[in-house]
């Protein structure tokens, strides 16, 4: 029995072509997306704008603060257009996965960009609430309000994309986090307005701050994780490793990684073991489907062989000298039964 069982037919890359990828899109819909991000954009460019020159006559850091989070907004989207162009091009030469990983450096990006902001917006709020300057709390309310509809119009042409994309995710963080922080804006200029407590702004800059924070964070841990070729968050690669084995007439697992080549697109390989007299070929397809069921994992590489007749080795049934199948096998090794992993 060959011991690769790829299966090159079995690895159609759209739906309906094959049982490895059956109804499993890569990346995103690039015309649709690309129009709506679009739109995004030149809302969110025009008041952007309009909302520098209203800040810096009214002295409002909270509005400047606002302006320059609107900043990585068209950043963000910016560099998603980019990233799903980009992610387009079929993979050819070196990159045998395409540019698919383009968003990911755009989320990761996308997360840096809100990280730093945050730590400059932070010194500034706190440096106004220890001495606050005069703020126009008329002009700050308004322009709050108008960039509240600005930001739910954006929010909603965004929000047609298709946010499995992580890059089209993290332009909708950021414009999700804009909404609140204008609306916070909005209640700062309302208190300065009506009570004169200029501090309101400082604060309101704060919270913009906190969310900021919160945002980069996820998308820096997000596109690190995928980066370092983690298992997807909702996977735990033992759990796998034990279902399959689990699966008659397989006898070991190893070899088992998972990882994630871009957003919603996790891949699998592994060595599989079968009983002497299982049949390969139906056992990969088995398993390709289990894998395809119960975790959404359609991108598949599995190598199997038949386990060593145990009449014709000293020691268990599928090992060699050293333990296992293979003399390095990376991870733990899954067998039936209770093993360590």
């Amino acid at each position: 029995m060959s011991g690769h069982d790829h299966a090159h037919d079995d690895h159609g890359h759209g739906p309906g072509q094959g049982s490895g990828h059956a109804g499993h899109s890569h990346g995103v819909s690039a015309d649709a997306d690309r129009r709506w991000l679009a739109i995004a954009l030149g809302l969110i460019g025009t008041f952007m704008a309009v909302e520098v020159g209203i800040g810096i006559m009214a002295n409002s850091l909270a509005l400047i603060s606002d302006a320059a989070h609107m900043l990585t907004d068209a950043v963000s989207i910016v560099l998603a257009l980019i990233a799903m162009r980009l992610a387009a091009r079929p993979a050819r030469g070196g990159f045998t996965y395409g540019l698919k990983r383009a968003e990911i450096l755009s989320a990761q990006a996308n997360g840096l960009t809100l990280l730093l902001l945050a730590v400059w917006l932070a010194y500034e709020a706190v440096r106004r609430l220890v001495d606050p300057p005069p703020v126009e709390g008329g002009l700050v309310l308004v322009t709050a309000l108008a960039g509240i509809v600005v930001n739910v119009a954006a929010a909603w042409c965004i929000s047609r994309a298709n946010r499995s994309s992580l890059a089209v995710e993290g332009a909708y963080q950021h414009i999700l986090n804009d909404l609140f922080a204008f609306i916070g804006t909005a209640v700062a200029g309302l208190i300065v307005l009506t009570t004169g407590f200029r501090q309101a702004d400082a604060i309101a800059t704060l919270v913009v701050v906190v969310l900021m924070v919160r945002a980069g964070y996820g998308l820096v841990r997000e596109s690190g994780r995928i980066f370092l070729e983690a298992a997807p968050a909702h996977v735990d690669p033992d759990a796998v490793g034990d279902r399959l084995v689990g699966h008659l007439p397989v006898t070991e697992v190893h070899d088992l990684h998972i990882w994630t080549i871009t957003s919603g697109q996790a891949a699998l390989s592994a060595h599989v073991l079968v009983e002497p007299a299982g049949d390969c070929h139906a056992v990969r397809r088995d398993l390709e489907g289990l894998l395809a069921k119960e975790y959404g994992i359609t991108h598949t590489t599995l190598q199997v062989d038949h386990a060593q007749d145990p009449l014709l080795t000293v020691g268990r049934a599928g090992e060699g000298p050293s333990g296992s199948h293979c003399a390095d096998a990376h991870g733990p090794v899954h067998r039936q039964g209770p093993h360590a992993h």
